[in-house]
């Protein structure tokens, strides 16, 4: 008889042949998709962080520069109008002009406004550097995610790009609250704009050498459609920044809001008929991106108008300071970073359309709890829970919300699709805040109770989230169940 051997089994936790294949199956990075990675990456956190940095630190530029109570909100206005009105202009330009050369354009922007922002003696100047931030954010975030999506092949690797950028966005927009109450504590709110400079610099340095130029194909840029667009959403980002000011009958607020209609059924109109459209119907009507950014405006709407809940709770209800406001906010900001890192891993395997309508259902019941939120250390706790769970919800359904936007199109329209998806980013975290705070603001004055306000903000909030939720699983799953794009 031959004698049998007997085959030791492997050690535990030795890599099975099955689970070498997968391995060696999985597409890596290269050396240069890596470096392309962080620069952009650093570039992007970079700039969430500036949405929210200046939060906490408000009430001390007022005092320091003399804004009054109610002009403190043009601050962050005075970013946000810009950043959302010219996104979608600029990443169409990319494409066109040359997005390495749009985002090295937005990075030496962001260095001169910072620096004059740091600088600034007087409410005129600082108002004047946030304009050039925002021009900076519109020139450099479409660029950026373009010069990403084009730099990764459609499927896992970009998924994997794609959520650690997501990552970084959110957890940026959250830590922004942690570095600005830090900074205004520890030495002063100027250096909530200095930070930048330095990175500003490292990146006009290293981008020429890291990333080559890309551009999709050349046609005559659709004027009558920029203006049209890019007027209607200056009106609708003022109009709705008016209303959280004035009220939503005000004159300025009703003018501003109807010429926003009046602008985007213009531009609708003219989009149909142009030869060479700025956003052609075609890509509007493609559910990835419709509802896609759909589900990104609710997303981004709805978490950043918690977090200005948020901080009104730990400050006005609480009591807390500044550095102690921010450093609260570091639990979402360490959920956040590890949803980016699970979200791809999710996508790839239930999908992204399937993912961003769980990212919401997360997102909107972890806001539930909050509103058992009262004025005793229980509320903390509640807060710090909730809202990490509700972080981690939230970073799904960003990056799923960029995966499916960005998907089903080629190169040449990438700085179109990264256009969208960005207007929608920064229209989501500007017209959330003033949206949710006026209703926080009336229940507030009605029943003069700080707490029922944020409470009746918070309901809303969550009502939004859920219905969105419900909104994309029904709409966007129509198409291609059996897709995992």
């Amino acid at each position: 008889m031959t004698a049998l051997t007997e085959v030791p089994p492997p050690p535990a936790g030795a890599p099975t042949a099955q689970t070498r294949a997968a391995a060696e199956a999985r597409p890596r990075m290269t050396r240069r998709q890596q470096l392309i990675l962080v620069v952009l990456l650093g570039s992007q956190f970079m700039m969430s962080v500036d949405f929210s940095i200046l939060n906490v630190a408000l009430p001390t530029i007022g005092k320091g520069l003399g804004f009054s109570l109610g002009d403190l909100q043009w601050i962050g206005t005075a970013m946000m109008l810009p950043a959302a009105g010219l996104t979608l202009l600029f990443g169409r330009i990319a494409d066109l002009a040359g997005r390495r050369r749009l985002f090295l354009a937005g990075m030496v922007l962001l260095g001169a406004g910072s620096l004059a922002g740091g600088l600034a003696t007087s409410p005129s100047v600082l108002l004047a550097a946030r304009v050039v931030q925002g021009l900076a954010t519109a020139l450099a975030t479409p660029a950026a995610l373009a010069l990403l999506t084009t730099s990764f092949p459609e499927g896992p690797l970009r998924d994997r790009a794609l959520g650690l950028n997501g990552t970084l966005l959110s957890t940026g927009f959250t830590l922004g609250a942690v570095f600005g109450g830090t900074l205004t504590s520890l030495l002063s709110w100027r250096w909530a704009f200095f930070i930048n400079v330095p990175v500003a610099v490292v990146m006009v340095l290293a981008v020429p050498r890291v990333i080559a130029e890309s551009r999709g194909e050349r046609t005559r840029l659709d004027l009558p459609g920029a203006a049209t667009v890019t007027g209607g959403l200056f009106a609708l980002v003022f109009g709705v920044s008016s209303a959280g000011r004035f009220g939503w009958t005000a004159p300025q607020t009703v003018a501003a809001l109807a010429a926003a209609v009046v602008l985007l059924f213009a531009f609708w109109r003219i989009e149909l008929r142009a030869a060479a459209p700025l956003v052609p119907m075609r890509v509007l009507t493609l559910r990835t991106v419709s509802w896609g950014n759909v589900g990104g405006l609710i997303t981004f709407t709805m978490e950043s108008s918690v977090i200005f809940l948020a901080t009104l709770y730990l400050q006005d209800v609480l009591g807390y300071s500044p550095i102690a406001t921010g450093f609260a906010f570091a639990a979402m900001g360490v959920a956040a970073f590890a949803g980016g890192l699970a979200a791809p891993r999710v996508i790839g395997r239930i999908g992204s359309r399937t993912a961003l309508w769980l990212g919401l259902l997360v997102q909107g019941l972890a806001t539930v709890p909050l509103l058992a939120m009262d004025a005793h250390t229980s509320g903390l706790v509640i807060f710090l829970a909730a809202s990490s769970v509700g972080a981690f919800g939230h970073i799904g359904a960003v990056v799923s919300y960029m995966v499916t936007a960005t998907s089903g199109l080629p190169d040449s329209e990438q700085g179109l699709a990264s256009g969208l998806a960005s207007m929608t980013q920064q229209v989501g975290i500007t017209v959330g805040i003033p949206v949710i705070s006026a209703i926080a603001t009336a229940r507030i004055g009605s029943a003069h109770d700080t707490l029922t306000g944020i409470r009746t903000g918070l309901l809303v909030d969550a009502c939004v989230v859920l219905l969105g939720a419900a909104l994309v699983f029904l709409f966007l799953n129509r198409t291609a169940r059996t897709s995992h794009r």
